[in-house]
């Protein structure tokens, strides 16, 4: 992935799920570990439906490395 992606267990949907910070409301539900293709999935339909709506698409971010 070139976006960063959060996966959690939620107890209210008893399932993992994958968000993109990157891109508001883009999440998906994954079975781990076969389940991350899911996730590209939702990415590529987030940035297709941005372009069709001529919304704007943030650049990856990707991980940032913090040193202390």
């Amino acid at each position: 992935f070139k976006h960063k992606v959060i996966i959690c267990w939620s107890d209210e949907y008893k399932a993992y799920l994958a968000e993109v910070p990157e891109l508001p409301s883009c999440m998906a539900d994954v079975n781990l570990p076969i389940g991350i293709p899911e996730v590209q999935i939702e990415i590529n339909e987030w940035i297709k439906t941005a372009k069709l709506k001529k919304r704007m698409i943030p650049k990856p971010v990707g991980r940032k490395l913090h040193y202390a």
